[in-house]
């Protein structure tokens, strides 16, 4: 069976393309990609950051989590700290506001197990502690006072009671729609069967400026990193993988066509490579007319020599299917699952990292800040030692590797171990430049790095020892 992106699939494709008469304006497309991608990065790099923590929400008592307390839990926070801007799903409960000052915005991810902390651009990262601070106390008095509780997880304690149902809107439920649609796709990949994974699953992500200069070896270098941070922030662990997140998107609808998930596997030479990949990627859905559509993975070559293309939309409780014609305004509903994603803002989004015990919630977001700031000194020092361990093998494929609870026998864990300590040095060194005391939200991972003690491999380690779980819940989410 053909596989959507596979070179095979795409040459039959292009051919079907020429058969039908229809011509691929491939030039169109790219000046659409580049004025998406390109244009926001042709300036100066700033050293600002967009934080976004996503933290499971946990019913202390060991039931669901009462929505009604999510609800009320929304009422009072932003009675408290006057957000706006509110987004009310289909049954009039708000899962989304912003502050009109900082930028800040508390919605909830896909369900409303999952709360998220998106904060505005900052310079320094002090700044967006001290926010998350006064936020994270006031919500957990709340939800403390009520039987429940947030902690620092990167999949729900929880999540096989839960009500793992999507917030009631457009996107959340198509999402979902598709995601269960692989059982029509018979063995294209390897598909797991939880497509509800977006549900429980709780990333910390970071977005950071990147400009035309740099991108390119940001993103292959970071790419390369891949292996070492799963080491480092792994934390949602889900039978033999300590880090479940890749497998999650990867062998799911979203991983099959592979260039939207995983890493950069073969370096970019340039920016030509990079726009020729991305037009490589698969769009799935889009908005037409106020209805949500979902449709097969298509590359993007594809989608656009098409005449029209069949999606279904969720209307009068039901499904129903609607032939639409492809518009290069359809570039944007373009989402990658890359661990390393360019954005149309001109930022890179590292989106690999699980949630991490509170905390130590900072610690992803001042590692990847130091080193955007010693990027040529970080690739020279991957150049130089990582061939030791990847041995030929793939950013992907080792990282898949090193996701696992047990680490492959060849590994030389002292001299990982080692390599890692190096990299937090130079993570440090480029906290250090910037001047705002931000290293110190390092200190955890120096002693991840000697031990290569994971949250995950602390968590799983200590079930296994007899702690119970309940141990962890309330110990992930301590903030001091």
């Amino acid at each position: 069976m053909l596989k959507f992106g596979s070179a095979v699939c795409l040459k039959k494709r292009a051919a079907e393309c020429c058969l039908r008469g229809i011509t691929v304006d491939t030039k169109r497309l790219d000046e659409a990609l580049f004025h998406k991608y390109i244009a926001p990065i042709q300036r100066r790099r700033t050293d600002r950051a967009g934080l976004e923590f996503e933290l499971p929400v946990v019913n202390l008592a060991g039931g669901p989590v009462d929505f009604s307390v999510v609800h009320a839990l929304t009422e009072a926070f932003l009675a408290r700290f006057g957000f706006g801007d509110e987004h009310r799903d289909d049954d009039g409960e708000i899962y989304c506001a912003t502050d009109p000052v900082s930028g800040d915005t508390r919605s909830y991810d896909c369900s409303y197990n999952t709360l998220e902390l998106s904060f505005g651009t900052q310079r320094d990262l002090n700044v967006v502690y001290d926010r998350f601070r006064v936020y994270y106390g006031f919500i957990q008095e709340f939800l403390r006072s009520r039987g429940h509780t947030l902690t620092g997880m990167g999949v729900n304690p929880r999540r096989e009671v839960n009500h793992n149902i999507p917030v009631a809107n457009g996107r959340y439920r198509m999402l979902l729609h598709h995601l269960q649609s692989y059982v029509r796709y018979g063995d294209l990949i390897d598909f797991h069967s939880v497509p509800n994974f977006g549900l429980f699953a709780c990333a910390s992500q970071v977005q950071l400026d990147v400009d035309e200069d740099t991108v390119i070896e940001a993103l292959n270098t970071f790419s390369r990193l891949e292996p070492l941070k799963a080491l480092l922030f792994a934390n949602s662990p889900y039978g033999p993988l300590l880090c479940a997140r890749d497998w999650f998107w990867k062998n799911s609808m979203h991983g099959v066509n592979p260039r939207n998930v995983d890493a950069y596997d073969q370096p970019l030479g340039s920016i030509d490579d990079l726009l020729a990949y991305i037009r490589g990627m698969s769009l799935y859905c889009l908005e037409r007319d106020g209805k949500y559509l979902n449709f097969a993975p298509t590359p993007l070559t594809d989608y656009f020599s098409r005449e029209t293309v069949r999606g279904e939309y969720y209307a009068d409780g039901g499904y129903h299917t609607l032939d639409f014609k492809p518009d290069l305004e359809d570039l944007a509903y373009l989402r990658s699952f890359k661990f390393e994603d360019l954005t149309f803002r001109g930022t890179i989004e590292f989106r690999s990292v699980c949630q991490q015990p509170v905390r130590q919630i900072m610690a992803p977001s001042a590692f990847h800040v130091g080193l955007m700031e010693r990027l040529p000194e970080l690739t020279a020092l991957l150049e130089r030692e990582a061939p030791s361990y990847e041995k030929g093998r793939t950013p992907s494929e080792l990282r898949a590797l090193f996701v696992r609870r047990d680490l492959p026998e060849d590994l030389d864990r002292e001299k990982v171990s080692a390599l890692l300590e190096q990299v937090l040095d130079l993570a440090r060194d480029g906290l250090v430049q910037r001047g705002h005391g931000e290293e110190k939200f390092l200190a955890p991972l120096f002693d991840r790095a000697k031990t290569l003690k994971s949250p995950a491999r602390e968590l799983v380690e200590g079930l296994e020892n007899g702690t119970d779980l309940e141990y962890y819940i309330e110990e992930f989410a301590k903030l001091d």
